[in-house]
């Protein structure tokens, strides 16, 4: 990662703009919960600690908003991600050593895509970082030490990403 603002990935932004649609819908449900249940009476310490758990729920919900929020804002000032060598936000056609080839997504935050999302920080993400088409990275998996091949990056007609 560069320290810079990261890009996004066309697949990364609508994944995000999903989770965030969500997330303040989940919000405004725990919100109308605590309004229409609130007010001046007196509850029992169990409507007490159902009332304190809906305001953590709010304070977690407002957390990951404002960090999504943060995120589509910086994938904003970024661009797009380069198509010269792998990064952040990089869609990149790999040729595993059995022959197979995937796309990938390198991204920064795993539970925001689908299968086809590598991390940065993981062994294939940091193998692939600042590679070209036709380089060759070694990594470690659980097996053992192999080598990936830099089909392209771009496209690369993976997984419906336009970008």
């Amino acid at each position: 990662m560069t320290g810079g603002p990261e890009p996004l990935s066309a697949v990364a932004r609508a994944a995000f703009e999903r989770e965030l649609a969500d997330l303040r819908t989940e919000r405004e449900t725990v919100a109308v919960t605590l309004r229409d249940g609130g007010g001046d009476q007196v509850g029992d310490r169990a409507d007490q600690a159902d009332e304190l758990q809906r305001v953590a729920e709010l304070q977690r919900l407002d957390a990951r908003i404002a960090e999504i929020d943060g995120r589509l804002r910086e994938g904003a000032v970024a661009g797009p991600p380069s198509t010269d060598a792998v990064g952040v936000g990089s869609s990149v056609t790999v040729r595993f050593a059995d022959g197979t080839e995937t796309t990938v997504q390198i991204g920064v935050v795993a539970e925001v895509l689908d299968a086809t999302m590598v991390t940065a920080d993981s062994p294939l993400g940091r193998a692939l970082l600042g590679h070209r088409a036709g380089d060759t990275v070694e990594y470690d998996t659980p097996e053992g030490r192999t080598t990936a091949v830099v089909v392209s990056l771009g496209d690369g007609g993976g997984k419906g990403d336009p970008s």
